[in-house]
């Protein structure tokens, strides 16, 4: 009887994160400023345009019976931020550009906007979701190496224009190869607009 339950599509648990989009022209940015470095590190695992985004809060495997109030809970979060001013500011790497396992793009986050939008999602989601201990670094995955490589002369510069973010997207991720297929679940504008 419980084998019959748990195969039931509706048991299944989800594969879930909050994240936010870049505009495209943005992407075009950065896909010239990681060129020499695609070149260099062909053997890296590049993460395909279409799955390029600011990830706010991984939640993993979530119950199918706790998404309606995770809708509840990222509406509430998003409801108390504004919308975000922010641009592409450089490439870098974790955990260093010495033994880089993950290349990224990072964000301008001058007056800690996109830290306290974060703070939001943590405080409105931890009746389910533990907080995040690690410091919340804004950044686009562009890459991740194994093993770690060694990745020279990062840009340090802007990367593309300013953007607003205005909205925050609850995304459905099915693993798939060779790369994970990003599912929109439900959109969030920040502020309530």
């Amino acid at each position: 009887m419980a084998r019959d339950r748990a195969s039931r599509p509706g048991a299944k648990p989800l594969r879930l994160f909050v994240a936010f989009d870049v505009p495209e022209p943005v992407l075009d940015a950065v896909a010239v400023a990681e060129a020499a470095l695609r070149e260099r590190h062909p053997r890296a695992r590049w993460v395909p345009r279409q799955n390029r985004h600011v990830t706010l809060k991984f939640l993993g495997s979530t119950w199918p019976r706790l998404v309606e109030w995770l809708h509840d809970a990222i509406r509430a979060a998003s409801e108390t931020a504004d919308p975000v001013r922010t641009r592409v500011v450089g490439l870098g790497a974790f955990p260093s550009p010495r033994r880089a396992r993950v290349l990224w793009a990072g964000l301008d986050d001058p007056d800690g906007s996109l830290v306290r939008l974060v703070a939001a999602l943590d405080d409105s989601l931890a009746r389910e979701f533990a907080p995040e201990k690690r410091a919340f670094t804004p950044h686009l995955t562009l890459a991740r190496f194994e093993p770690p490589v060694a990745v020279e002369e990062l840009d340090a510069g802007q990367v593309g224009d300013p953007f607003v973010v205005d909205r925050i997207v609850l995304y459905r991720s099915h693993l798939r190869r060779p790369a994970p297929v990003y599912e929109v679940v439900e959109t969030f504008p920040l502020g309530g607009r």
